[in-house]
C-alpha cells in the first residue's frame, strides 16, 4: 500500500560540534507523521574533518528524511523546511556544490528527489524550525 495525502512536511536540521555531527528531521503528513535524529559517522576522516560539519550534518537531515519517505512507499509532494541557506540554494540551483565533500550528499539528495511527485526546499528561519533543531542536538548524543 502506498500512502497517500500530501503534501508532506519536512523539517529537518544538523548541528556540529566539537567535530561530532547530528542530524534531525521531523515528518508531517499522510499518516507519515515521524521524528529521528542520529550521528553523522565521519566516512573514515578524524573528529573535525570535512565530514563532521553542521554542512554535512544538514545534508544528512535532509537525505534521511526523504529516505524515511521513500522506505514507506510515499511518492507524492514533499516540502522540504530547513534552516540551511546553503542546502536549499544548492539544491535550487542557486548555489553551486563548490565543496567536494558534499557533492555525494548533494547528488544522493537529488536522485532521491526524482523518486517524488514534487519536493521543493524552502529555507525557515531557526526560531520555526525549533523541533528539528532540537532534534539535531539530541543526536549528538547518540550512540
Amino acid at each position: 500500500m502506498t500512502p497517500s495525502g500530501g503534501p508532506v512536511t519536512v523539517h529537518f536540521d544538523g548541528a556540529s560540534v566539537a567535530g561530532r555531527a547530528a542530524w534531525g528531521f521531523t515528518v508531517d503528513g499522510a499518516g507519515l507523521d515521524h521524528e529521528a535524529c542520529g550521528r553523522v559517522l565521519p566516512r573514515g576522516g578524524p573528529p573535525g574533518s570535512p565530514d563532521s560539519t553542521n554542512n554535512v550534518a544538514e545534508y544528512t537531515a535532509a537525505v534521511r528524511a526523504l529516505e524515511y519517505l521513500r522506505e514507506r512507499g510515499y511518492r507524492g509532494p514533499v516540502e522540504m523546511l530547513g534552516d540551511s541557506q546553503l542546502v536549499v540554494r544548492q539544491f535550487r540551483g542557486e548555489y553551486t556544490v563548490r565543496a567536494a565533500h558534499l557533492l555525494p550528499l548533494f547528488e544522493r539528495l537529488q536522485d532521491l528527489a526524482r523518486g517524488f511527485e514534487r519536493v521543493s526546499f524552502e529555507w525557515v528561519p531557526r526560531e520555526l524550525n525549533r523541533r528539528a533543531d532540537s532534534l539535531s542536538k539530541e543526536g549528538l548524543h547518540v550512540g
